[in-house]
C-alpha cells in the first residue's frame, strides 16, 4: 500500500468514455485493482448493463457492488488502486430514498448527500492507495422541467464540487479524450 492516497476525479457527459478511461489508467498503474460499483439492476436493461460492464473488466479485479453509504465498506479493500463507479448512480440511489408520492423530500436529501460525501472522503482518507472516481458533468446542459431533476441536479453538482476541491487531478472526458481540469 502506498503511504499517502491520491484522488482523481473523473467527470464528463454520458457515453464520454469515463469509465473506460478510469479503466486503463487503472491497468497502467499495475497494481491490484477494486471496482466499487453503484448500479442497481432495477431492470432487465439496467441489468444487461451491469453485465457487460462486469465481463469487460479484468477477471483479477475485485468488485464491490454497493448503491450506497460506501464509506461503511471501505475497509473492506485491500487493492492499492480503486475505481467508484459512479457517484452520478451514488446520488441517484440517495434520491430514490427520499422521494415520496413522486416529491422530493430535498433538505434530508440533501444533508444525505453531503453526509455520504463528506464520510467518504473522510473513509478514503484513511484506506490509503489511489481512487479513480467517476461522475457525470450534469451543469452544462438544460434546466430540468421539473423539480425532481432539479434537486437531483443540484445535489450532484454539490457533490462533484466537494469531490473535485478535495482531488489531486480532475479530468474532463469528451468524445473518449480526457482534459485536465485540474
Amino acid at each position: 500500500m502506498s503511504t499517502k492516497n491520491k484522488i482523481t476525479l473523473i467527470l464528463g457527459g454520458a457515453r464520454s468514455g469515463k469509465s473506460c478511461h478510469a479503466q486503463s489508467l487503472a491497468e497502467a498503474t499495475n497494481r491490484p485493482v477494486t471496482f466499487l460499483a453503484t448500479a442497481q439492476a432495477l431492470d432487465e436493461e439496467m441489468s444487461a448493463r451491469i453485465q457487460n460492464h462486469r465481463a469487460e473488466r479484468p477477471a483479477g479485479w475485485e468488485t464491490l457492488e454497493i448503491p450506497c453509504d460506501l464509506a461503511a465498506h471501505i475497509s473492506q479493500i485491500k487493492s492499492e488502486v480503486v475505481i467508484l463507479d459512479c457517484v452520478t448512480l451514488l446520488v441517484s440511489n440517495l434520491l430514490m430514498q427520499f422521494v415520496k408520492e413522486d416529491r422530493v423530500e430535498e433538505a434530508p436529501f440533501t444533508l444525505a448527500v453531503k453526509k455520504e460525501m463528506e464520510d467518504l472522503l473522510a473513509a478514503i482518507h484513511e484506506q490509503k492507495g489511489e481512487w479513480l472516481i467517476i461522475s457525470n458533468e450534469l451543469g452544462l446542459g438544460l434546466v430540468p422541467p421539473y423539480p425532481m431533476g432539479r434537486i437531483y441536479r443540484d445535489a450532484l453538482g454539490w457533490a462533484n464540487q466537494r469531490l473535485a476541491r478535495e482531488a489531486d487531478t480532475v479530468l474532463f472526458l469528451v468524445a473518449g479524450i480526457p482534459m485536465v481540469v485540474k
